[in-house]
C-alpha cells in the first residue's frame, strides 16, 4: 500500500470555484433550455439552414458541445488563476 499520492491541504479558493461552477452550469442551462423549448414549442425550425447546408438542430447541437468544452477550459483557467492567488503560504 501507498500513501496519498499528493498531501492534500485547505483550497481557500473552494467557495469562489463552487460559486463560479454555479454561475456557469446556470448559463449553459438556459442555453441548452432555448435548445429543448425550440424542439417543443416549434420544432419544424429546428429544420431551417442557417449555416451553408447544416440546419438549425445540428448547428446549434454542435454549438452546445463546444460551449461545454470551452467553458471547461473557462473554468480550469478561473479556478486554477484562483488557487494561485489564494492558496500561497
Amino acid at each position: 500500500m501507498h500513501g496519498p499520492a499528493a498531501k492534500l491541504e485547505t483550497d481557500h479558493a473552494a467557495a469562489k470555484k463552487s460559486k463560479l461552477g454555479v454561475i456557469l452550469f446556470i448559463f449553459y442551462l438556459l442555453v441548452y433550455t432555448g435548445f429543448v423549448l425550440i424542439g417543443l414549442l416549434d420544432p419544424d425550425m429546428l429544420s431551417v439552414h442557417v449555416l451553408g447546408k447544416q440546419n438549425l438542430a445540428i448547428v446549434y447541437g454542435f454549438g452546445l458541445i463546444v460551449l461545454a468544452v470551452i467553458m471547461g477550459f473557462i473554468y480550469n483557467a478561473a479556478c486554477t488563476k484562483m488557487e494561485n492567488k489564494m492558496n500561497k503560504k
